[in-house]
């Protein structure tokens, strides 16, 4: 597929690592040009240096709309344009419903859903001024699979199932194609917690048909199809990357994370 991207103007958030990184690699890799933001600015500067120039760095927070509007003016002053968009950044902060503050709340789903809103709001205007383009949102296994200790994050990604859907519907007459990859677990900073427990990563995988967790590169290439012309014809669809996890539910995170705090 060499190529497949040549001369393509692109933005990632959550470009320096994880899914984010994994996207960016392929985009250039196959010939495009990447703008790409994180809030983690040192991280960035670092993979920065190893992408090349064909990478644009902007240090960037997804929860301030002039972060959002930047790191679009940014891609299409470098490629003139901007042909695809992804929006991977997100994270969490655990806690059962009765205990979650409502400060993580608010963290997790501005976070998770605001920031993509505020990148989907900026990238489709700029989409809508030139003719075109596809975005895909990364959301979750979680939008349809709840987990003990994870409302904020489950509820935030469902949210940016329906927003994905919501986008597709608005712009698909104007040649804007929007689409959601759900991932199961995946190999990241974000989830290197579990990776780091055998036994929480084992009660994982018991739940994972396929019986392994995925690479960010697992996620990459399905995002990647659907910001291509291979993909012209799908607009507001939610494609789920999770060894078939989904059909078999989530594990019981109570061993691990302990009762809730709260008592009646």
């Amino acid at each position: 597929m060499s190529g497949r991207f040549e001369e393509k103007s692109a933005l990632v958030t959550g470009a320096a690592s994880g899914i984010g990184l994994a996207i960016t690699r392929e985009i250039l890799n196959e010939g495009g040009r990447v703008a790409g933001s994180d809030i983690n600015s040192d991280l960035l500067q670092h993979v920065a240096k190893d992408l090349g120039p064909r990478f644009a760095p902007l240090a960037g927070d997804v929860t301030k709309e002039t972060d959002a509007e930047a790191l679009v003016a940014l891609a299409v002053e470098r490629g003139g344009r901007l042909d695809m968009a992804f929006n991977v950044a997100g994270g969490n902060r655990a806690g059962y419903i009765v205990d979650q503050s409502e400060a993580d709340w608010s963290f997790v789903v501005d976070l998770c859903l605001k920031g993509v809103f505020l990148g989907l709001k900026h990238q489709g205007r700029q989409m809508l001024r030139q003719g075109g383009g596809a975005i895909v949102n990364i959301a979750s296994l979680n939008a349809h699979v709840p987990m003990f200790a994870g409302s904020a994050y489950a509820t935030a990604k469902a949210g940016v199932e329906m927003l994905t859907r919501n986008a597709a519907l608005e712009w698909a007459d104007r040649g804007v194609r929007v689409n959601a990859v759900l991932p199961g677990l995946v190999e990241t900073p974000l989830t290197r917690p579990h990776f780091q427990d055998p036994e929480r990563l084992a009660a994982f995988k018991s739940r994972i048909p396929m019986g392994r967790p995925a690479q960010p590169e697992e996620i990459a290439g399905p995002a990647l199809f659907l910001a291509s012309m291979d993909a012209s014809y799908v607009s507001g669809a939610s494609l789920l990357v999770d060894g078939a996890w989904a059909v078999s539910g989530y594990p019981d995170m109570r061993p691990f994370r302990g009762g809730e705090k709260w008592q009646p």
